[in-house]
């Protein structure tokens, strides 16, 4: 004879259901119909590294990808040739790091005109699937795809992991700032890409030291990145870029 839960008990095993998904340290969307397509870089999508108003840098960094700046000259690119493991030097006019840099304004314009439209794409996804997720604290949780929005800040003060497969998308709205704690880690898991992470900051952003982040990082002011820390990602910044000692390496196709 076939027994069916009684109303009391299908109650209760949908609360332990709700309290198992609302488990802290845990987010995964899990709406199909809402799946995230990757936020289109354009012509931004091959740079490491793309500043309007500079980079700076304490020798020496390694970078892999293409850099640039624009409209800013290309003297206000602060690293040498020696430091580009791959990649190529894109300047505005013949003033950048010699002999490595490439004159190409016309492509650096059209790189930061996509670089902004990225960041505006980023920014007005609509229906998110977390709103100010631990206040604005991720540090310690493993979060599953999805679009996560904040009206302040967000603080990675202790090690996250980001858990899903090759396809799946995360972006991140941030109405303030990024901070990522020094010596913690962004961590995929589970096949996830760092090409398809996404974090939109209106505010500045710090990496800190010896600190590792994934992603890529549409950021509408600056970007510092402190001493020793490394990036899988890319580094898009509308206004300056600041680097010590750092590893950047855009992530794989």
């Amino acid at each position: 004879m076939k027994r069916f839960a009684t109303k009391p008990q299908a109650i209760l095993m949908a609360t332990i259901l709700s309290a198992l998904l609302a488990a802290p340290g845990i987010a995964s969307a899990g709406d199909s119909s809402r799946i995230q397509a990757p936020v289109k870089l354009g012509s931004a999508g091959t740079f490491a590294l793309l500043s309007k108003t500079g980079i700076t840098n304490v020798y020496a960094s390694v970078i892999n990808g293409d850099i640039g700046a624009s409209p800013i000259t290309g003297a206000a690119i602060g690293l040498v040739c020696g430091e580009i493991a791959a990649g190529i030097l894109y300047t505005v006019d013949a003033a950048g790091p010699l002999p490595c840099s490439v004159t190409a304004a016309t492509l650096l314009t059209s790189a930061v005109s996509d670089m902004e439209a990225a960041y505006t794409d980023a920014a007005g996804r609509v229906n998110p699937d977390f709103t100010e997720l631990g206040s604005g604290e991720i540090g310690g949780k493993t979060l599953g795809p999805g679009l996560y929005k904040w009206g302040t800040g967000v603080k990675i003060s202790t090690d996250v992991t980001l858990a899903g497969g090759p396809n799946d998308v995360w972006i991140f709205q941030v109405a303030g700032g990024i901070q990522q704690a020094s010596a913690t880690r962004v961590t995929l898991k589970g096949g996830a890409l760092a090409k398809n992470v996404f974090w939109q900051s209106a505010g500045a952003v710090s990496i800190g030291t010896t600190a590792h982040f994934e992603g890529v990082m549409l950021a509408k002011t600056m970007v510092g990145v402190k001493t020793g820390a490394s990036v899988n990602g890319r580094l898009l910044a509308q206004t300056a870029v600041t680097l010590q000692k750092n590893s950047i390496t855009q992530p794989a196709p």
